[in-house]
């Protein structure tokens, strides 16, 4: 009876789901063929996107545990590339089935594929304990498979020698079952390491075999498809943008075919680089678009961090540092405490650290390259610290079984406490000596940290003196322009825009000369920029300037418009406030007052509204108050005793 049933069910089944499924139903499970399954991307691939809908309909239906098992596991492995609860939700239903059957075997490769799922969710640490569990209960053929998601989880932590060695383990093991197609998976693994690492010629030749051995098979399957991406990325870091894109258009048409959302993000971060290389910028936007659109899908915070930092990448050469700070901020901030990448994590601080350079914010791209650097170390010597650590694991284990056989040989002679006393002499010498090892590398790396430093600060330095430099340079350019003007107006508006620039070179000649790289001491500041204007104008005799104010440092971003604004006022007082050789006085004053940064410039002159008439194009006012606005200040002008410019900012202290 029970054989009948089961004869009844299997033709009945292919009924069922052609119904539900159409003609892909047949390309998957043909109950006409001894081997009624035909594995997906291992007996066929001629199936589209639906082929996962195929699959979830005919694995309930089959009374066949290993076919079952088979069908499900395939359904829990491929839904990770779309949508990883849906995946997990599958992977527990076969960890929960073959454990009521106490198959050890499936539930092995179900393991597998949960590390598989918990790697792409972050979860580092329990995707690497599930797929050191699996290895003890399935076949050796099935070893290469968990040994590249082992090797994908020491890749994100940063362990990349690590993830080699077990990339040549898994290579290694593939030649002596003659399975090629776990060999090109390995070749593929070590060709995305190797580029990582920046040796890209190694990395294409690693990749070309891969691909070489993938095409053998005939299938193009989820490890092709990465591997057309991986390829891509070597010629693309060659410069060979040719050959780069026809590898990531390849990709993206096996990716779209079968949904491998997790690929079309790789590949469409790729191509943000490439086409914001080749200057299409309008391509990289749409491309970062759609890597955004499928890293949502997937709901992985790994493919999104990447993503952005794509984008910001692109923003930055376009320079748009601005818009590139908020793409890269977000990036880091997607990248939680439970993100182990450092290597695209130190891609984020990199790019941050160029973007606020762009923008002038010369002590945040300090910060950010210093994370950097700390990032890329630290990418470089977890394999090390690793190793120390088993290494301290066996000597305590050492240490351990040692205490335990002299304290036996206590109990037969007293002389055994001579020889641990001995014992403990020379590991109280070892340690001491360990001691003195560790004290003095420490005072090299601390020396070295020092010269570090030092030769950092001499870069911030120059680039402030050259800066200066260059607007000296402009300063003049613009001096020899206005003596060859004979329109006057256009002439003063010339000397006005020279001694702008000039007031800005002042700013950065009083960074590199100071102490600190991050602020400006205002007072000495504002009297190196009165006696130059004193002397432009030559009204050291007539006008008297006073800087009525205390030691007070302002970031650069706050000092370079405040000078401007005070360029502009004493300028138009020293023109216009003391008609015919008139003697006069101009007050400057700068102080914080409840939590606000108070400025006033005022002179004893006659007045605004009487020198209205003679004033310039009223470019100056405006810059005042696009400079005031900047600030988050606001403006008071007072006419009663000659005139008195006064401005309230939100505070803005230095760094």
């Amino acid at each position: 009876v029970h054989y009948m049933k089961s004869r009844f069910l299997y033709l009945l089944l292919p009924l069922i789901l052609i119904l539900n499924s159409g003609s892909l139903f047949g390309q998957i499970i043909d109950f006409a063929k001894d081997s009624t399954y035909r594995r997906v991307f291992v007996d066929t691939d001629n199936f589209g996107e639906s082929y996962l809908e195929v699959l979830e309909n005919a694995y309930p239906l089959v009374i066949n545990d290993t076919l079952r098992y088979s069908i499900l596991n395939d359904l829990a492995y491929y839904w990770h590339t779309r949508n990883l609860i849906k995946s997990l939700e599958f992977t527990k239903e076969g960890l929960a089935l073959t454990r009521e059957k106490n198959n050890s075997l499936w539930e092995g490769r179900f393991q597998i594929t949960q590390g598989a799922v918990l790697l792409r969710m972050e979860k580092l640490d329990s995707a690497r304990i599930v797929l050191e569990s699996s290895l003890g209960k399935i076949k050796k053929t099935d070893l290469p498979k968990a040994y590249t998601q082992l090797g994908y989880v020491y890749e994100r932590e940063g362990r990349l020698s690590k993830a080699a060695a077990i990339a040549m383990e898994t290579l290694q093991l593939a030649n002596e079952l003659n399975d090629h197609r776990a060999m090109a998976v390995a070749l593929s693994d070590l060709s995305n390491l190797f580029w990582k690492e920046k040796r890209y010629e190694e990395a294409l030749e690693y990749g070309l075999e891969s691909i070489s051995l993938f095409e053998e098979r005939g299938l193009h399957d989820l490890d092709y498809d990465f591997t057309l991406y991986v390829v891509g990325n070597s010629y693309l870091a060659l410069n060979n943008y040719e050959e780069a894109l026809k590898y990531y258009e390849h990709s993206i048409s096996i990716g779209k075919r079968y949904g491998f959302y997790n690929n079309l993000c790789d590949v469409y971060i790729s191509i943000v680089y490439l086409e914001s290389f080749l200057n299409n910028f309008d391509k990289a936007e749409k491309a970062g678009e759609n890597a955004i659109k499928y890293a949502v899908l997937l709901d992985n915070n790994f493919m999104l961090m990447r993503s952005w930092v794509a984008i910001g990448k692109s923003q930055n050469l376009q320079g748009k540092y601005i818009s590139a700070i908020k793409s890269i901020e977000n990036s880091i901030e997607i990248a939680t405490t439970d993100f182990s990448d450092n290597f695209f994590l130190s891609e984020a601080y990199e790019a941050l650290g160029k973007a606020y350079a762009g923008n002038h914010n010369y002590q945040e791209a300090y910060q950010a390259y210093a994370k950097y650097d700390n990032l890329q170390k630290a990418l470089f010597t977890t394999e090390s610290n690793h190793h120390v650590s088993q290494l301290l694991t066996e000597y305590e284990v050492a240490q351990k079984e040692s205490t335990i056989m002299v304290q036996e040989d206590q109990i037969k002679k007293e002389k055994s406490i001579q020889r641990l006393l001995g014992l403990i002499a020379g590991l109280l010498s070892l340690l001491l000596l360990l001691l003195y090892n560790t004290i003095q590398t420490n005072k090299k790396k601390n020396k070295l940290l020092k010269k570090q430093n030092n030769e950092k600060e001499f870069l911030l330095k120059e680039i402030h003196h050259r800066v200066k430099n260059n607007l000296e340079i402009v300063s003049s350019l613009l001096a020899l322009q206005a003596e060859q003007l004979e329109d006057e107006s256009v002439s003063e508006a010339m000397e006005k825009s020279q001694h702008r620039v000039h007031s800005m070179s002042m700013i950065h000649q009083k960074l590199y000369q100071g102490k600190s790289l991050a602020s400006i001491e205002m007072k000495a500041y504002f009297i190196n920029l009165v006696d130059y204007l004193s002397d432009i104008y030559d009204t050291k005799k007539q006008i008297v300037i006073h800087c009525d104010m205390n030691s007070l440092e302002l970031d650069i971003d706050s000092a370079i418009p405040i000078g401007l604004i005070v360029n502009e006022l004493v300028t138009n007082a020293l023109k216009y406030a003391f008609p015919e050789d008139r003697k006069g006085e101009i007050l400057i004053k700068l102080c914080y007052s409840a939590n606000c940064l108070h400025l006033e410039v005022s002179d004893n002159g006659i007045g605004k509204n009487t020198r209205d008439k003679i004033e310039g194009t009223g470019f100056g006012t405006q810059l005042i108050e696009l400079l005031t606005r900047q600030l988050e200040g606001k403006m008071t002008l007072n006419i009663k005793k000659g005139t008195a410019v006064s401005f309230e900012f939100q505070q803005h202290k230095a760094a």
